[in-house]
């Protein structure tokens, strides 16, 4: 047989390979999409859609990271955290009801990274993960990523967005691999009390799933103490999520925290360097300052939330807007469904932004059962808040 020479034909122009499936089935953010209309709109707009606390750095944070800058302490740090910052996040976190050691918590890129992997470390390709419905948009998105399957639970307008434990069997499946819960809840501002909270951990085991608790906005609890998972949790089903964006203002600085059970160092290790090797050093040792030092700033900042909170109310129920009563955190959650063209919230914060020049997250971003409502963030400036507020169209 004749020896035949390999093709020098060049492949078709334009030709490329497709992206993976995994990463083409992560949907866009619509709180995202209002930012960039906001960003092109080329004038001046009030952005009441972000969670972006307005308030200053403490000098003591800004001082420490300043420091590390100082003495160059810019080496590649261990793939858990430099080792006193693991030690504060630990005494800290053990205050919420169970011992947590240093080796159990892992610094991360934000919370985002650490409910990012604790979704990779619950659920696998074809998994299913039980997402809230009003949630956060980066647990529907994260969990797609891994390729497991987000499987709505309905946090529903006729009981208040509570959760509802004797509803969420009939969603589990032989795939379902964990359940996700966010209390205080980012966009709902509701929040666990411990007899809920015991029931979902109870709910859990019988069900044999993980845990992936988001409690970033922790400080901020209107009603009473707030009430931890990864603290109540007593047979290590518990992947708890925290962050110092929220609580110290410091949301560009990217210091999150997760907690796993005992014994994971190597895996952990693993997975970290695979993600990001390390978290830059000078914005640990600003947490560090932030967790372990002065918290008269955090308290400063509960008490002006919580007046925007209510002056914002305020403003709504004038206006003719029901809201509903933020246990937790710095957002409003307000019914849009008599306001907006057949409860087309999407369309009415474009409305909102374009025609008065407000910036709205839209209660569709968080999930089918946020339609009809939107997220109002009272972090920022007091008067910019009213403001913008003001310029609602009555009810």
């Amino acid at each position: 047989m004749p020896f035949a020479m390999p093709s020098t034909a060049a492949p078709s122009l334009g030709a490329m390979p497709e992206i993976a499936a995994t990463a083409a089935s992560v949907p866009e953010s619509l709180i995202r999409r209002v930012h960039e209309l906001a960003l092109g709109l080329g004038r001046d707009y009030i952005a009441l859609h972000i969670g972006e606390p307005r308030t200053p750095v403490a000098p003591h944070i800004i001082a420490a990271a300043s420091a590390a800058w100082g003495r160059d302490d810019t080496d590649y740090a261990p793939n858990g955290g430099i080792r006193p910052l693991r030690e504060a996040a630990a005494a800290w976190l053990g205050g919420f009801g169970r011992p947590i050691a240093p080796e159990q918590v892992w610094v991360t890129n934000g919370a985002t990274q650490a409910l990012h992997q604790a979704i990779g470390l619950a659920a696998g390709p074809g998994e299913e993960v039980l997402v809230p419905d009003p949630g956060y948009t980066t647990f529907t998105m994260s969990t797609r990523y891994h390729g497991a399957v987000p499987v709505p639970y309905a946090l529903r307008p006729e009981t208040g967005f509570g959760w509802e434990v004797d509803r969420l069997d009939a969603l589990v499946t032989p795939r379902t691999r964990a359940i996700i819960v966010n209390s205080p809840s980012n966009p709902l501002g509701t929040v666990l009390d411990e007899s809920g909270a015991r029931e979902l951990l109870d709910w859990a085991r019988r069900r044999d799933l993980w845990v992936i608790s988001d409690e970033v906005y922790e400080r901020f609890t209107w009603g009473g103490p707030h009430v931890s998972l990864t603290g109540l949790d007593t047979d290590d089903r518990v992947l708890g999520a925290f962050s110092t964006s929220k609580t110290y203002a410091m949301t560009g600085i990217r210091i999150g925290l997760l907690v796993t059970p005992p014994g994971w160092s190597s895996t952990m290790g693993a997975l970290q360097e695979a993600v990001v090797s390390c978290i830059d050093v000078p914005g640990q040792w600003a947490a560090v300052a932030a967790i372990g030092g002065d918290q008269e700033h955090v308290a400063n900042a509960r008490t002006r939330y919580r007046e925007h909170l209510a002056a914002a109310r305020a403003v709504l129920a004038e206006k003719g807007y029901a809201s509903l009563a933020p246990g937790g955190a710095f957002y409003l959650w307000v019914d849009v469904r008599e306001a907006a063209r057949d409860g087309d919230d999407v369309a009415w914060c474009d409305r909102m932004l374009l025609e008065h020049g407000v910036a709205i997250a839209p209660g569709s971003a968080f999930g089918s059962q946020g339609r009809g409502w939107v997220r109002v963030c009272c972090a920022g400036d007091r008067e910019a808040l009213l403001e913008g507020l003001g310029r609602l169209p009555a009810v």
